[in-house]
């Protein structure tokens, strides 16, 4: 084989692999899904069909449609709180910090948890908000409640909570990046001009990590968007999601023709938002430029 032929197997071998992969484990099942959303739900099971009727329940029905856009509440809370702790932490580590050691031990303490399990992150924070929990049993010790109470769990505020906890690792992530990129001589300029810090700061800092703020956002977001363990532990009635309905329906439900839509409904909802997301990106590069 010559050195030609054996460069062109390689690289054959190299991009058939991932394309395989995705085939495999991404494009089929979509497709097999896409096929059970047009499928008729026929007791007890489904039969092969073409209509649109679980697409148009979804969209007519009120209890969908609630349960859409209190997900998209959620998630953009989560989003929000999340990027308002997220993006002066990064600030503080890329500009305030000056020594590495320190910076990468603070910068670790937010990515570690990532290695502890989801599941266990999640219930730690129903223990916290419990009746039992530790925050009313600071409440009660303190004098603040009588007694201890239910408010804290079991609603939106313990499933905003919660998510922004689990997810606010995949925000720091991208807006540190951005930040530790900001050529300092950018920063010294504007200061050798007489440019305030804040000036400095809207001017110079600020365009320039959007592009790290809009991709932390868009994980954080697609993330919650999708997330169906911490609603089952402290979301309760008030706090179901998407995805709690999707499960319902591919299981006790046994409604796979609509759990199959309301999927292929989230994936395109998700794949909106990555695409706003990829053009404000741009958009931005662009200005910048």
């Amino acid at each position: 084989m010559t050195p030609m032929k054996r460069d062109h197997t390689l690289r054959a071998i190299m991009l058939s692999t991932p394309i395989i992969w995705a085939m495999a484990f991404m494009f089929v099942p979509y497709m097999v899904l896409f096929t059970y959303s047009f499928w008729t739900k026929q007791f007890p099971t489904f039969i092969p069909d073409f209509q649109f009727g679980n697409y148009a329940q979804i969209f007519f029905e009120p209890q969908y449609v609630s349960v859409l856009l209190r997900t998209a509440k959620i998630a953009s809370l989560v989003t929000f709180f999340a990027l308002l702790m997220a993006f002066p932490f990064a600030y503080f580590l890329v500009f305030k910090v000056h020594s590495p050691r320190v910076r990468g031990m603070l910068y670790m303490a937010v990515i570690a948890p990532l290695w502890v399990s989801y599941l266990l992150r999640a219930y730690t924070w129903k223990i916290i908000l419990g009746n039992n929990g530790v925050l009313n049993s600071f409440l009660v010790s303190v004098g603040i409640l009588d007694e201890p109470t239910d408010v804290f769990l079991y609603n939106q505020f313990s499933m905003v909570v919660t998510l922004t906890y689990i997810f606010i690792p995949f925000m720091v992530m991208p807006i540190y990046t951005g930040l530790e990129k900001i050529p300092k001589n950018l920063i010294e300029a504007s200061k050798d001009l007489g440019i305030g810090p804040w000036g400095t700061f809207w001017k110079v800092i600020w365009p320039l990590a959007v592009p790290g703020v809009i991709a932390g956002a868009t994980f954080t977001f697609c993330l919650s968007f999708g997330d169906f363990v911490a609603p089952v532990l402290v979301g309760g009635p008030d706090g179901a999601m998407i995805a709690n309905i999707i499960t319902t329906q591919f299981g006790s439900a046994l409604n796979w023709p609509l759990g199959s839509a309301l999927a292929i409904v989230i994936l395109v909802i998700v794949l909106g938002i990555i695409e706003v997301s990829d053009r404000f990106q741009r958009s931005g590069r662009i200005d910048l430029a």
